[in-house]
């Protein structure tokens, strides 16, 4: 069986058996070929010489850990983000182990696999890079291969087998060219007790790399510091970060697929050291080349506390390829982040009670985030522009019903001597008082409200298919059921600070007050459905929002189809 004659699958498991170091070259066409198949997790099995067309039927073993071993994990981690950034491939350790001894059965204790190893994710597909030399044998292997991944691993019943090697036949030609590295099968050196520290927001590539790699050195014990709310302060697009029970979890799924001998320890981090610098049974802890100076900072607090210093592991960064101008080379979670601005995070709710047309955005922020240059944008787009800030005005005028409840309630001293409303000298009078606050806002949000759909049902009218309603108080004011969607826009907060002190000439304290007040970004968040951040340069942003319009005309259309 060949890919071009099957279906895709949900969940693979990729039996690798070239040699450790002919690997490197190969995993890039291997695992292109298996994203063919398979769309959403590759589970992948290493077992280096397993002979499928030996005519009998052969039995999982243990596999040294070894340096290759490490080298390829990182190899395959890092062309998977290449060639198949969509799949969440893991590579399974159950069977590495610094014995090799062979499988005689499936009772013997030294059998990787005493019973079958349950997976997160149920593999309906088992694919191999096993090269067949007679095509007659291909029947026989395949069954070999679905029998051997049965000892393995509790798969679906009947799941077919396929042998990629039809289309990595090409491979052999650019091998014999290209003389693969020398095997190293120097030992790795494992510890009974490993620590790794870090934010695991969106499971990604380089997460994986670290975390297969200390399940490799473990042996038995590995501890996971999560970032969590004092050590997220300083991240790029912070909002955006996974809340820190979704990470965990994550975390314990992936570890329990790819080592689920190991006891593992997570727990949450609220500063740059946790348990690694107390706990005395630790032996190794795993950093990158950027993280190499916080490892050497906890050895210096071990040793001012008369523990043994841990073995500072090292391991590469893996590159991305598909980074742009604001994105880090290496694959980094704040990359990721960044990718998601524009885009749909979550699906609009249901609101049969608004026409369909025009389709009405609502666009917030907090004071500073640059809501104002996204509206303009989209205005060149030919939305419709509605400012609230603009219609907060007309409602205090002396004609609006607004202004005469707003006189009664806080009295003729507010007015201007031409009768208008002083919007500063209301403002004392509410200022730092809920209460009194509360009692304008209930007066003036509902008229806001109402001039808000005037100026819809005026753009309906004269034909025009989007608006967008900028305002500040969207949420608070409870303003979502006016608007078909939600867009949140956010910048750090001392980035606001800074642009609301130059803007309006305000002290560093009145600024903080006023962004204070408001809903923070992370509550706003919880809200869009899009997310928009004018942190980086105007060009950056202007390709957000070009993002953002793009995928919006899609939903339009597709609602407008399923209708």
């Amino acid at each position: 069986m060949t890919g071009s004659t099957m279906s895709m699958f949900s969940t693979g498991i990729l039996v690798l058996t070239s040699p450790l170091h002919t690997l490197p070259l190969r995993i890039a066409p291997v695992l292109s070929s298996a994203a063919q198949l398979v769309e959403r997790t590759l589970y992948v099995h290493l077992h280096p010489g397993l002979n499928l067309g030996s005519g009998s039927q052969p039995r999982p073993v243990f596999i040294p850990p070894v340096v290759d071993l490490s080298r390829l994990i990182t190899r395959l981690y890092s062309n998977a983000a290449d060639v198949c950034g969509h799949l969440d491939v893991r590579v399974l350790l159950t069977n590495v182990h610094a014995q090799s001894v062979t499988c005689s059965g499936t009772t013997t204790p030294n059998c990787p696999f005493p019973t079958p190893q349950p997976l997160s994710h149920s593999p309906d597909v088992v694919l191999t890079d096993f090269a067949v030399q007679d095509p007659a044998q291909s029947h026989q292997v395949t069954q070999f291969l679905l029998k051997y991944t049965d000892y393995c691993y509790v798969c679906r019943p009947g799941m077919p087998s396929v042998l990629l090697h039809p289309q990595l036949a090409k491979l052999h030609e650019k091998e014999d060219a290209t003389k693969a590295k020398e095997e190293n099968t120097e030992p790795l050196t494992t510890y009974s007790d490993v620590v790794v520290g870090g934010t695991f927001d969106r499971l990604h590539g380089a997460h994986k790399t670290l975390l297969n790699i200390s399940c490799l050195l473990a042996n038995r014990r590995f501890l996971i510091g999560v970032c969590d709310q004092a050590m997220l302060k300083k991240k790029v697009l912070k909002e955006l970060i996974e809340p820190y029970s979704l990470r965990v979890q994550r975390l314990q799924e992936f570890l329990q697929d790819v080592k689920p001998s190991l006891q593992v320890e997570i727990m949450p981090l609220n500063d740059p050291f946790g348990v690694s610098i107390v706990d005395p049974l630790l032996e190794c802890i795993v950093v990158s080349e950027e993280t190499r100076k916080g490892g050497e900072a906890v050895n210096k607090k071990r040793i001012e506390s008369g523990l043994p210093v841990l073995v500072l592991h090292e391991i590469q960064l893996l590159k991305d390829a598909h980074h742009n101008e604001i994105e880090e080379e290496k694959i980094s979670s704040s990359s990721l982040r960044s990718r998601l601005l524009g885009t749909l995070l979550i699906p609009p709710k249901d609101k049969p009670h608004l026409p369909p047309v025009p389709y009405v955005i609502g666009l917030t922020g907090g004071s500073g985030s640059g809501k104002s240059s996204i509206a303009e944008r989209l205005e060149t787009f030919g939305v419709v522009r509605i400012d609230c800030d603009k219609l907060g005005h007309e409602v205090y005028q002396p004609a609006e019903a607004a202004y005469h409840r707003v006189l009664e309630e806080f009295g003729s001293d507010i007015l201007n001597e031409d009768k208008t409303i002083n919007r500063r000298a209301l403002g004392r009078k509410v200022f730092g008082n809920q209460e009194r606050l509360k009692v304008l806002t209930d007066i003036v949000w509902p008229e806001i409200a109402l001039l808000v759909k005037k100026r819809i049902s005026q753009a309906r009218t004269e034909g025009k298919q989007v608006c967008v309603v900028d305002a500040a108080v969207l949420l608070e004011a409870g303003w979502e059921d006016l608007v078909h969607e939600v867009w949140v826009t956010i910048i750090p907060e001392e980035e606001a600070v800074s642009r609301i002190t130059q803007r309006d000439g305000v002290s560093t304290e009145d600024a903080l007050h006023r962004l204070r007040s408001q809903w923070s970004s992370g509550k706003q968040v919880e809200h869009a459905n899009v997310v928009l951040s004018t942190m980086w340069e105007l060009e950056v942003t202007q390709k957000q929002v070009l993002k953002a319009w793009n995928l919006l005309q899609k939903r339009i259309q597709q609602k407008q189809e399923g209708q």
